[in-house]
């Protein structure tokens, strides 16, 4: 028993010393303001935390493997204790996460919306609940969302009031095909992530709507290849929209602009409501999820950023404005949270780059092989 106590000590103290370390050699990268070699004390961090966990495996059942065999209950909660209380730590985003994990208040607001169904939403397709593998899923998508713009043939946009203002060409004709894309949303956890010249190392770049990179350049970068801009609706819009683009447009007819066609968001939504286990809002997808989607039509590669919120996680809305509402992140109007379950499932990343940067990696939908 003195040895253990002896070993128990020994170990603690090991911790102690280095969680020390770590925090004095983290103040010291912050001030230098050094994301890279941060990132790296963090992985070293991560694996040496492994390595303690082994450690505290090897002393924790040494004075207990001549019995081993008579008490393996015992012998198992030894081992289970460190890894338990490492994975409490390093906790990401559960694909399986359901209503359930709402605040009360966001639980209220989802079966408001689902009362009122703005939209008249009705879904008559197998589910909820089909489970797919992520290979089957990904297929699923790109043979049932269809990424279409406006063109000049499509009602009501086929009048002399609209001649000029929409695009002659397909978006693939000007955007793409690209390798590695980045999806950057306008999370406030971005703040003081330092992810900024990670960013800009991709081919292309999204944002959305009005998410500013000037003086915020360290922690989203500087270049914006495609913005997507909230609001469709052709009958009563959210926004003033529509005339909007028309001037918008008369300033600058040589850039590339297309409008979603509105089909494409409720084809998503289709899937989303199919793969998840409870009725979701009859609302339209996040403007988050529907870049995710676009960008995959282009890109060999995508990368997004605190759409699945790391560390960093906060209330705070957007990384440029002090606004605090939880339904940033868990959703409310939008099935944000079923959006997020999804793309956790198709993740191709580790649980430690969520952790640390806020990335999920999805592979285009070029790069996936189907069956017949």
């Amino acid at each position: 028993m003195t040895r253990t106590s002896l070993k128990k000590k020994f170990f603690s103290c090991c911790v102690l010393i280095f969680l020390l370390f770590a925090i004095i050699c983290v103040w010291k990268e912050k001030k230098k303001g050094n994301f890279y070699e941060l990132l790296k004390l963090q992985n070293k961090e991560f694996q040496l935390l492994q390595g303690l966990e082994k450690l505290a495996m090897i002393s924790s059942s040494q004075p207990v493997s001549s019995s081993s065999t008579h008490h393996p209950q015992r012998s198992n909660q030894a081992l289970g204790g460190p890894k338990a209380k490492l994975e409490s730590t390093f906790q990401v985003w559960d694909k399986d996460s359901s209503s359930k994990n709402l605040i009360p208040r966001l639980q209220t607001i989802r079966k408001n919306y689902l009362s009122m169904n703005k939209y008249k939403v009705t879904y008559k397709g197998p589910g909820p609940g089909v489970k797919f593998s992520a290979e089957a899923l990904l297929c699923h998508l790109r043979d049932h969302v269809n990424i279409s713009m406006i063109e000049t043939t499509d009602f009501p946009f086929n009048t002399s009031d609209w001649e000029g203002y929409l695009s002659q060409d397909d978006i693939r004709t000007k955007a793409g095909p690209w390798g590695r894309c980045a999806v950057v949303s306008s999370a406030g956890s971005l703040k003081s992530s330092r992810l900024g010249r990670e960013i800009d190392d991709h081919d292309a770049v999204l944002r959305f709507n009005g998410a500013p990179t000037v003086k915020f350049q360290q922690d989203v970068g500087t270049k914006t290849t495609i913005r997507l801009v909230n609001s469709q609706w052709y009958r009563n819009p959210d926004y003033n929209f529509f005339n909007n683009f028309k001037s918008y447009r008369k300033l600058h007819p040589d850039q590339p602009f297309y409008i979603l066609k509105p089909q494409m968001p409720w084809e998503l939504w289709d899937i989303i409501q199919e793969i998840s286990s409870e009725q979701i809002q009859p609302n339209p997808p996040s403007s988050g999820m529907l870049g995710i989607i676009i960008m995959m039509s282009l890109c060999d590669q995508v990368d997004i950023y605190e759409f699945l919120p790391s560390k960093r996680k906060t209330d705070v809305c957007y990384y440029y404005q002090k606004y605090f509402d939880s339904a940033c992140t868990m959703g409310a109007y939008h099935p944000l949270l079923f959006e997020k379950n999804m793309v956790k499932h198709l993740n191709l990343g580790t649980d430690e780059d969520i952790y640390l940067l806020g990335k999920a990696t999805l592979p285009g939908f070029r790069t996936i092989r189907c069956g017949a």
